[in-house]
């Protein structure tokens, strides 16, 4: 026989999210869904948004693993000298160490769900950035248009 320990799950809307633009030029913002600020995790889970001809500065992380899942658009992403096109529907895993970049490639905005693990700094670095909001646009794709309406 197991002992269980009953434990209420965290659990969040897009109009619980919040968003950043990590500094004022950059293409791409990222709502986080939990990170070790809202849900005690060494994860940081978000939606990154990138606008078209978006991308992420290239970047490395040295003991993380980044999963971008695309939930809508077209991208090429690079990793190490490397590049491969994904699109809605496809995985991605960047391994430790591993320089990469996102580029959305498409004719709209980008969305992918992206998991960081261990955290590494990560969330605190989107939370060091330039408050925003989620837009008509993104609440539609998340699937809670809804949620901006008043009750």
């Amino acid at each position: 026989m197991y002992a269980t320990r009953c434990v209420i799950p965290v659990i969040k809307s897009p109009k619980d999210y919040q968003v950043y633009r990590i500094s004022p030029n950059d293409s791409n913002r990222l709502a986080i869904i939990f990170d070790s600020t809202n849900a005690n995790t060494s994860l940081t889970c978000c939606i990154e948004i990138f606008d078209v001809g978006g991308q992420t500065p290239p970047n490395r992380h040295q003991w993380a693993v980044e999963m971008f899942f695309v939930l809508k658009g077209e991208a090429i992403a690079m990793c190490d000298g490397k590049s491969a096109t994904i699109k809605a529907g496809d995985s991605l895993l960047v391994p430790p160490t591993g320089t990469h970049l996102i580029k959305n490639t498409g004719s709209t905005r980008l969305y992918t769900l992206t998991v960081m693990v261990p955290n590494e700094d990560f969330s605190e670095l989107i939370r060091s950035g330039i408050p925003t909001e989620l837009d008509e646009e993104d609440m539609s794709v998340l699937g809670r248009f809804n949620a901006l309406m008043p009750c």
